[in-house]
């Protein structure tokens, strides 16, 4: 499924150090509704992201950079139904 990603910082202590505490939104890419947000860390979304994904290395690397940033977006971004239902993000 492809979906657009955004993040913003989150309150949330709980994350490792030099990683930043983050609520990701997932959201359809084909304009659906069907948002998600899940509490996560950048350090566990880039490593998501370089497992789960075919983006290139490049990509993953200006993400990274503008995950300090208020509101970071990554947009068409394919991911497995079985990656989706792994972070609570379940299609019927």
């Amino acid at each position: 499924m492809r979906v657009n990603l955004s993040t913003r910082p989150s309150s949330s202590s709980a994350s490792r150090a030099g990683a930043i505490p983050l609520t990701l939104t997932i959201r359809p890419s084909c304009g659906l509704p069907g948002d998600y947000e899940c509490p996560m860390d950048s350090a566990a979304l880039l490593r998501l992201l370089r497992q789960q994904t075919d983006l290139p290395g490049y990509v993953l690397e200006s993400f990274e950079a503008k995950l300090r940033a208020p509101n970071a977006r990554l947009l068409g971004v394919e991911l497995s139904e079985t990656v989706l239902t792994d972070i609570g993000y379940f299609i019927d």
